[in-house]
């Protein structure tokens, strides 16, 4: 991974066979971001996605597997328990072009990742939200 910072945006890139939420996570405790919105591209080979059900409150997880293109990753940084918290999705492009996304779990980069992270001033916070079983925003 190597990041560098201009002026309120820094620059993440994520190298191959390393995992991007870990490492997004990473760069955002080290430069000490607190508040942000993430972007990127890239590619994975090996991702987690996930689909929220309201009904039960969870998630459900599965395995993208193969060469995908990261045609948007995208996102806030905020924080939770005095921790970074990451709330990301994903759309991921076959060679078919077929298209899949989701809330991101974790993603192996398979070529290069290249994510901007938009500095907010301030700290966002969030708080689990029992009605929804969501970490919820709290302003």
């Amino acid at each position: 991974m190597k990041i560098s910072r201009f002026g309120k945006n820094l620059v993440v890139r994520i190298d191959k066979g390393e995992e991007i939420v870990e490492n997004l996570k990473k760069a955002c405790m080290d430069y000490g971001i607190d508040a942000g919105s993430v972007s990127g591209i890239g590619a994975s080979n090996d991702a987690v996605i996930g689909f929220f059900d309201t009904g039960k409150k969870k998630y459900h997880s599965h395995k993208v597997s193969g060469d995908h293109e990261i045609t948007s990753l995208t996102g806030n940084v905020s924080m939770m328990d005095g921790e970074v918290y990451l709330h990301l999705h994903i759309m991921l492009a076959g060679e078919d072009g077929a298209v899949v996304g989701g809330h991101l779990t974790s993603a192996v980069v398979s070529a290069t990742c290249e994510i901007v992270v938009g500095i907010i001033d301030g700290a966002l916070d969030r708080k689990k939200d029992e009605e929804t079983g969501l970490n919820l925003l709290e302003f």
